[in-house]
């Protein structure tokens, strides 16, 4: 892969979690929220009062520095396919319409991670 389109699509991706991991943050956030069917929102409502998308904001914040900093870059981006895989799977059994920003985030961190595919050769020898 060419490196300026790396190092693009690296920083577009480190863009996209750190917003949508600071809006996850901040009481309200700042990006307006989709309605969501009842079902979906009782399952967001469970990862609010459990804190559990407090964890996903700051891996997501975390993550989003280290890719537009290119520190750790590569942990990150395996650490961020978990999140991006559990967008996925939520939009599409839960509320379908809103699948278009999790899949560009899958999309996104699919090609980081093939970007980063020398760093990896060690991990996935025999």
């Amino acid at each position: 892969m060419n490196s300026k389109v790396f190092m693009v699509v690296r920083i577009l991706l480190g863009l996209f979690v750190l917003v949508f991991g600071a809006n996850k943050l901040v009481p309200d956030g700042f990006l307006p929220m989709p309605e969501m069917s009842a079902e979906a929102g009782a399952y967001f409502g469970a990862l609010s009062s459990a804190k559990t998308l407090t964890l996903v904001a700051i891996v997501e914040i975390v993550a989003g520095l280290a890719l537009i900093l290119n520190k750790y870059g590569a942990l990150m981006a395996l650490i961020l396919m978990s999140v991006a895989v559990n967008a996925v799977l939520f939009h599409l059994t839960l509320d379908l319409g809103g699948i278009g920003g999790a899949a560009v985030l899958l999309v996104l961190n699919i090609v980081v991670i093939i970007g980063y595919k020398n760093k990896y050769k060690d991990l996935l020898a025999g």
